[in-house]
């Protein structure tokens, strides 16, 4: 064992011991009631956790709706066990570029794909907010939303087609009344907004700030290069379908990145995919932007009750599994897309995407097979892998869902 290592198991017995501690008054680990020591055990899983740069055969135990232990052999009893061998165990998914909200369901179909906290990416605006609010705050997980700059949020004509629609006051009263589940604001930079779109952007960004809130923009059908919009982004904010294709792209005609996106996420901008139905993603504009090495930040789905029936979509593991077979990224790296940096985007999900000792204990068991299967882009577009993760069982806060 070198130093590096030594240290690292250091810190690993400490906190452990120390969740142990915390966990005699606050929870059941020993549970006199249960007779057994866990509450369950997975074992024998490839446990993928970015957040503490682990992937190897473990078994995970859990006790009160937390996390307990991640060792090589957990020799204990446990009141549940389920058995990952052969299979992928990784922290519960998150997606931050999603629409569940518009529909009661939509947070409980989430989970049952393994979504254990999302976004919900300017469903309402202004005007009816007040109702996506209200889905997420039934929601069985963590979820929040993203105001739309629209008054009202998605509509088919373009949500800020009419400039009245982009209302600054009306935004902020609205953000002031749910500021508990309003994390940021929303920019559709569709084609009804067209020539406004820089306008559309420096309302949004003018109700935002006044709250120190981010600001995704929708990206691939405005009418201002790209590397004009970035430069009005803050850190924090977040470019979102960022494999749409020209003429409207983050790269040129040429396929180069413009110089002001790389200096954008230079400066703290993030980058989402948020895959979706139309318009977002073509495989030629993913090939250049992928060759180029500016990986996404985020994986997301842009997914709404009925998307297992979009071929494109499906669910985020299927998603995902587009960047392990033709993005040139390890499985670990794509994991990482949507657990670990999907938590650093907002506060209301720090403590989510980790597999760490006294960590909620929400986590998704995938199955990654061999074989021959195919993946859509949103412009019919067919690319054949050899690789695809499938969601086989999910724990969420310590329950088998």
């Amino acid at each position: 064992m070198n130093r590096r290592h030594f240290l690292k198991r250091c810190v690993h017995n400490s906190l452990r011991t120390a969740v142990a501690a915390a966990s005699i008054t606050h929870l059941p680990l020993l549970s006199a009631q249960s007779g057994s020591p866990y509450d369950l055990i997975i074992r024998g899983g490839r446990v993928i956790d970015p957040s503490v740069h682990l992937d190897a055969v473990r078994d995970i135990a859990i006790a009160g709706g937390r996390i307990v232990a991640v060792e090589p052999n957990i020799e204990a009893d446990a009141d549940e066990e389920l058995d990952a061998h052969d299979k992928l165990v990784v922290p519960g998914l998150l997606d931050i570029h999603a629409h569940y909200a518009q529909d009661p369901r939509g947070p409980h179909v989430a989970l049952e794909d393994g979504i254990t906290g999302f976004v919900d990416a300017g469903s309402g605006g202004a005007d009816n907010i007040d109702e996506i609010v209200a889905v997420l705050r039934s929601a069985p997980q963590p979820a929040r939303a993203l105001i739309n700059i629209g008054r009202q949020g998605v509509i088919g004509s373009g949500d800020t087609a009419d400039m009245a629609l982009a209302d600054v006051e009306a935004c902020k009263a609205a953000i002031t009344r749910n500021l508990d589940y309003v994390v940021g604001v929303k920019a559709r930079l569709t084609e009804g907004v067209t020539a406004n779109d820089v306008e559309v952007l420096r309302r949004a960004q003018e109700a935002a700030s006044y709250f120190n809130l981010p600001v995704m923009i929708h990206v691939g059908q405005s009418e201002t290069p790209m590397g004009e919009l970035v430069q009005l982004l803050k850190p924090g904010d977040i470019v979102t379908h960022m494999f749409a294709p020209p003429p409207n792209a983050i790269v040129d005609d040429n396929g180069r990145i413009y110089p002001e996106v790389l200096e954008a996420r230079r400066r703290g901008v993030w980058f989402d995919v948020a895959n979706g139905r139309i318009d977002h993603l073509r495989w030629d504009t993913f090939d250049q932007i992928m060759a180029a090495g500016f990986w996404p930040d985020t994986v997301s789905t842009d997914g709404f009750v009925n998307s297992r029936e979009v071929p494109g979509v499906v669910d985020l593991p299927n998603i995902m599994s587009k960047f392990l077979n033709f993005g040139g990224m390890e499985l670990s790296e794509v994991v990482a897309t949507a657990t670990t940096n999907a938590a650093r985007e907002f506060p209301f999900l720090r403590d989510k995407g980790t597999l760490n000792v006294g960590a909620d204990a929400d986590v998704d068991i995938l199955e990654l097979r061999d074989g021959e299967f195919e993946f859509l882009d949103n412009y019919e577009g067919v690319r054949v892998g050899d690789r695809r993760m499938f969601p086989v069982e999910m724990i969420f806060r310590g329950t088998v869902r």
